[in-house]
Formats: structure tokens, C-alpha cells, sequence
């Protein structure tokens, strides 16, 4: 049912319309070849998360860093990244969409020829981090030209559908990738790659994407861009540093302190701030601020399946990094196939209640069957079928929480919104992955407490830290369904289509 206009607040009301959006009823007649080349610029981003893993031992033997450092090759791109989001999204709100999403494309591809190229380990960091800044640019700016690109709710489930399968598949398809490339190129090409999905996602958005900013732009929120830079800063680098340090060094716990102390200014000031850099009336709504949380509990258990099943496969069942790829495919096609079946028949009809909390159940279940998992486990026996639960509930879950996540917002504030949902994905992430790397970590130590460290022994031992991590994986899963159940409305979603700006506060 169609959604009547609001009544604009002063502010919204004084502001001259937006020309980067489609306005009225009339849908934007490129709009499919925009999605292609959203969908290119997403996959870019997504496949740099786990394509550089896979050429990670190949990228130490060659640069000669140590084991300690090799964590600031995934962790510098995930600071600048998680920490710059919220101002990349007001910086596409400001200046508009097209241009800042055309300037992250450009300085991505930049930044991955530069780290590619590195002669050492001090540069391919460098680079890493440049990656993160114009990633932090695109991410946000591509979801929103996405939001206000599709007005119709039949086109937008379409094209949620294939945005959130991308965010979901795109990991694992970065170890194929990642793979084929290592052993039949080189690790640098791993970089080089992004340059091919640069240039075409450059030329379509210059081609495709429609021109325009306010024509009247209100000052950048300096302090609340300090204070939440900051503090998202400090939240993913103390994680990080769990990984490496204990959970009881300054270098975590004073990092994580800060951040709270940081977060919490940052939430005041953004009371206060005639122009704040996140308003809260983005959080307020009941409906995003579900799907928020679902998609950061969802990343952060996700990190169960393509960072330990990975572990698993190459070193417990002797998998090569390109059959290791392979291995994650039908778990890319359920999750493909389910993504448009939820956003585009289910979530219309029954609504997120049900839905989220039900996709996310059955990855819990597939999380669970992955803990049976032995040295002599098959793939299609013991591999595949916690495999397919996991992405048909993935498909089931994520996109239309994603969808959900930036529905019914207006359209100046797109922009960081959409990069509200990047943040809650990237935390969400760092935060699984220092959290499900200490608990397996630890049970791997309690293991072998006692025995003798034969190879037996400590193989047993990996594969009781791969249990652990997929069991507390399960338990992340099972809590964001039980947050789901309770925060979302019931019924179906409200239309989001509307003759012009709505504001909702």
C-alpha cells in the first residue's frame, strides 16, 4: 500500500531537491545497467576481504615479513575501512553520489596497483590502508545510488536481491579467485585484479549514473567526524589486536575502552550538532535499527564458515587454495538463489518477523553440522550439507535485512545510512573474527593440556579449535534470530514508493 507523504521538517522542507534522484513515478530507465555496475564496484570491495588471504603465505615468503606483522595486511585495510564509513556516507550526501562513488572507484584502483606493486612490507600496508579510505568512499555511495536509483518496490526487491547475494557470495568467491590467481600467476595479481573491475565500474558509472548535489550544502559535522572516526577506530583496532595479544593487554582493553568513551561523546554530540554527521533519526526507526543489529551479529558469526572452513579444508583434508574455492561454490548458489526468492516473493508476503529469524536458524543448524566435522570427514557427506543450510539461510536472512536496513529513509539521508549498514558488516566482522580466533585459540590450548603434542594430537587439536569456533558461530546466529523475532514488526513491509522525498523521523 502506498505510503502518504510526511510532513517535512523545517529544515528538510528549506532544502532544494536532490538531481541525483528519480523523481515521481516514473522509474529511471537505466536503472538495470546502473545495478551491473553497482553490483561490480560491491564485488570488488567484497572480494578484497578474503581474496588477499588466500595470497597471504605466498606474500610473506616473497616480502619477507614477519608471522606477527602479517595480521596489518588484513587489519590496515579493516581500520580505514570500519573506522572511515560515517563520513564517507555524509560526504555522498553532500557532494553527491555519482561523484563520490566515481572518486572511490579511482582511488581503489590506485591504491591496489600501489599495493601490488610493493617492494616491501611497509608499502603493500600503505597501499592496504589507501584501499580502505576510497573503499570507505564507494561502499557507501554505490548502496545509496542503489536506494534512491530503484522507487518501486517490485524493481527494488530485484535488485536488493542481487546487491545482498553479491555481499553474501562475494567472500567466498574471492577464494576462488584468490586461489586461481596465486598458483597460476602471482599473489600481486590478487591486487592487480580490482583494476579490471575498476575500469568498467568507472566508465559505467560515468556513463550511467545521473549528476547532482544539494544546491545548497550544509557544513560537515568536524567534531561528531572526529569523534565517531575515532571511535570506530579504536573498536576494530582493539579486536584486532586480540588476535595477537591477550584479551588483558592495555593494547585491547585500552583500545576498547576508549572507543566506548569515544562512541558514547560521539552519540551526544550528535544530539546537539545543527548538521550531524549520523542524525539519529536514521537509528530510530525500529525496523532499521533490527536490521542493523541482524547484519552485524550475521558478519560476525559468518566469520565461522569462510575463515575456519577454510583452515579446515586446506590443512586438515590437504584441499589446494583453487579446490578450497571450488569447495565454497554451492554454498554461493543456494545463498544466490535464496537471496531472490526471499526479497522477491517471501519478505513481500510474510514479512521480516519470520523470515530473518528462520534463515538465520538454519545457518545455526549448518554451523552445527560442520562441528561433527573429523580427519576423515568427506566433502559431499560431511562438507556439502552444512554448507548449503548455511547459504540458503544466509540468502533468507541477509537480503532482506539489508533491504530493510535503508527502507522508508529519506532521501538526504541515503547516503550515510547506507554507510550505517557498511559499519554494522565491518565491526560486526572484526569483532567475530577477534572473538572466534581467541575461543579457538583457547580450546585448542585446553586440548592439548596433558597430552603429548604428537601430529595426531595436535591435528585433533585444530580440529577441536574448528568445532569451538563453528558452535560460538551457531550461538551468534541463534541470538540475531532471537533479536530478529523480537524487533521487527509484524506483517509485511510498508511500500516504499512515493511521489517525492519523504522524511521519516
Amino acid at each position: 500500500m502506498p505510503i502518504s507523504p510526511q510532513p517535512l521538517t523545517e529544515e528538510a522542507a528549506a532544502s532544494p531537491p536532490r538531481t541525483d534522484i528519480a523523481v515521481g513515478d516514473a522509474p529511471e530507465p537505466r536503472r538495470w545497467w546502473v545495478l551491473i555496475v553497482i553490483a561490480i564496484a560491491q564485488l570488488m570491495v567484497v572480494l578484497d576481504v578474503t581474496i588477499v588471504n588466500i595470497a597471504m603465505p605466498s606474500a610473506q615468503r616473497d616480502l619477507g615479513f614477519s608471522d606477527g606483522n602479517r595480521q596489518w595486511i588484513v587489519t590496515a585495510y579493516a581500520l580505514a575501512f570500519g573506522s572511515l564509513l560515517l563520513l564517507g556516507g555524509r560526504l555522498a550526501d553532500l557532494f553527491g553520489r555519482k561523484i563520490v562513488f566515481l572518486v572511490g572507484i579511482a582511488g581503489f584502483a590506485g591504491a591496489s596497483a600501489m599495493a601490488g606493486a610493493a617492494p616491501n612490507f611497509e608499502i603493500l600496508v600503505t597501499g592496504r590502508v589507501l584501499q580502505g579510505i576510497f573503499g570507505a568512499l564507494l561502499a557507501p555511495a554505490a548502496l545509496a545510488v542503489l536506494n534512491v536509483t530503484f522507487t518501486s518496490d517490485k524493481d527494488r526487491a530485484r535488485a536488493f536481491g542481487v546487491f545482498g547475494a553479491i555481499g553474501g557470495a562475494g567472500g567466498a568467491f574471492g577464494l576462488l579467485l584468490g586461489g586461481l590467481l596465486t598458483e597460476h600467476l602471482s599473489w600481486r595479481w590478487t591486487l592487480y585484479v580490482n583494476l579490471v573491475f575498476a575500469v568498467v565500474a568507472f566508465i559505467g558509472g560515468l556513463v550511467l549514473m545521473r549528476k547532482g548535489a544539494p544546491a545548497v550544502r550544509p557544513r560537515l559535522d568536524l567534531p561528531g567526524t572526529v569523534l565517531g572516526s575515532a571511535g570506530l577506530f579504536g573498536l576494530v583496532y582493539g579486536f584486532a589486536n586480540a588476535e595477537t595479544y591477550d584479551w588483558s593487554s592495555p593494547m585491547t582493553w585500552g583500545s576498547l575502552t576508549a572507543a566506548v568513551v569515544l562512541l558514547a561523546a560521539f552519540a551526544w554530540w550528535q544530539t546537539r550538532a545543527t548538521h550531524p554527521l549520523l542524525p539519529l533519526r536514521v537509528l530510530a526507526d525500529r525496523t532499521r535499527g533490527a536490521s542493523f543489529i541482524v547484519m552485524a551479529i550475521a558478519s560476525a558469526g559468518l566469520f565461522g564458515v569462510s575463515l575456519f572452513l577454510t583452515y579446515y579444508l586446506q590443512a586438515s583434508l590437504g584441499f589446494t587454495p583453487v579446490k578450497t574455492g571450488l569447495a565454497f561454490l554451492p554454498m554461493m548458489g543456494s545463498l544466490m538463489v535464496l537471496a531472490q526468492l526471499s526479497i522477491s516473493v517471501l519478505l513481500p508476503r510474510i514479512g521480516p518477523k519470520v523470515l530473518v529469524p528462520l534463515g538465520l536458524l538454519l545457518s545455526a543448524a549448518g554451523l552445527a553440522l560442520l562441528t561433527a566435522l573429523d580427519l576423515n570427514s568427506s566433502y559431499a557427506a560431511g562438507v556439502l550439507p552444512g554448507l548449503l543450510l548455511i547459504g540458503s539461510g544466509i540468502g533468507l536472512s541477509l537480503p532482506p535485512a539489508m533491504s530493510l536496513s535503508i527502507h522508508g529513509i529519506s532521501d538526504e539521508d541515503a547516503g550515510v545510512g547506507s554507510a550505517t549498514v557498511n559499519t554494522m558488516q565491518q565491526v560486526g566482522g572484526a569483532i567475530g573474527t577477534a572473538l572466534l580466533n581467541t575461543l579457538a585459540a583457547s580450546a585448542a590450548t585446553a586440548y592439548l593440556v596433558g597430552r603429548k603434542p604428537t601430529p595426531a594430537t595436535l591435528a585433533q587439536a585444530q580440529l577441536n579449535s574448528y568445532s569451538t569456533a563453528y558452535w560460538w558461530s551457531a550461538g551468534l546466529f541463534v541470538a540475531g534470530a532471537v533479536i530478529a523475532a523480537l524487533m521487527f514488526r509484524k506483517g509485511r513491509p510498508e511500500s516504499s514508493e512515493h511521489s517525492g522525498p519523504v522524511v521519516h523521523m
